[in-house]
């Protein structure tokens, strides 16, 4: 029904005398193998992030009590994938900046939305896709959120924007920053799950300096 789900086709080997060939059969799901290459980029981009935050003075956020703030969540989402001739519906939980659906896929989220919305690590969503390839999210059930006021800070780097307070940083979202035109070293007000640890912030307002 819907292209980008198409599971690969297997590889078939051809033996001969000398040596073993390889052929791989064409596939329509090329667009499924292109998600997947992109979502394991950007968790390699995001593992190597952490390594580099962790030789900084201001280390990135740990979760509380060393749970995973996503698999807590992923227990009050709704497991049920419904489909139908023209869309399918899936909840998920949001991660700072995708969606990992109950599925175990992860879904890009637009983060103009997420910004808009001030979307929280831990947001429960629901996505809907029709049949011509559109999504659109929803936000369900908000996390329990608490405000904090720090300062806004950009690695000259990557131009990963963070949130610092209390000897502790957030990343943000650039177009959450872009949003509010923050720029390093301005206050930044900014909103995280209050009973658990994140590595995320939605930016609720820049204060510029």
């Amino acid at each position: 029904m819907f292209g980008f789900f198409r599971k690969k086709e297997k590889q078939e080997p051809v033996k001969s005398k000398k040596q073993t060939v390889v052929r791989v059969k064409k596939t329509t799901g090329s667009k499924s193998a292109h998600n997947e290459i992109l979502a394991t980029l950007k968790k390699m981009q995001q593992e190597i992030d952490e390594l580099k935050q962790a030789l900084n003075s201001n280390p990135v956020a740990p979760r509380k009590g060393g749970g995973d703030i996503i698999t807590e969540a992923m227990q009050a989402v709704s497991g049920d994938v419904i489909k139908s001739d023209n869309e399918k519906v899936i909840e998920g939980v949001f991660d700072g900046q995708n969606m990992v659906g109950a599925d175990g896929q992860q879904y890009d989220v637009p983060p103009n939305y997420a910004s808009k919305s001030k979307l929280v690590e831990g947001d429960i969503l629901k996505l809907t896709i029709n049949n011509m390839g559109s999504f659109v999210y929803k936000q369900i059930k908000p996390i329990d959120r608490s405000r904090k006021v720090g300062e806004l800070e950009q690695d000259s780097q990557n131009l990963q924007f963070y949130a610092v307070s209390e000897g502790k940083k957030w990343r943000l979202l650039t177009a959450s920053v872009t949003y509010f035109k923050g720029d390093a070293g301005d206050e930044v007000v900014f909103l995280i799950p209050t009973d658990a640890g994140s590595q995320w912030a939605a930016v609720e307002n820049v204060i510029k300096k």
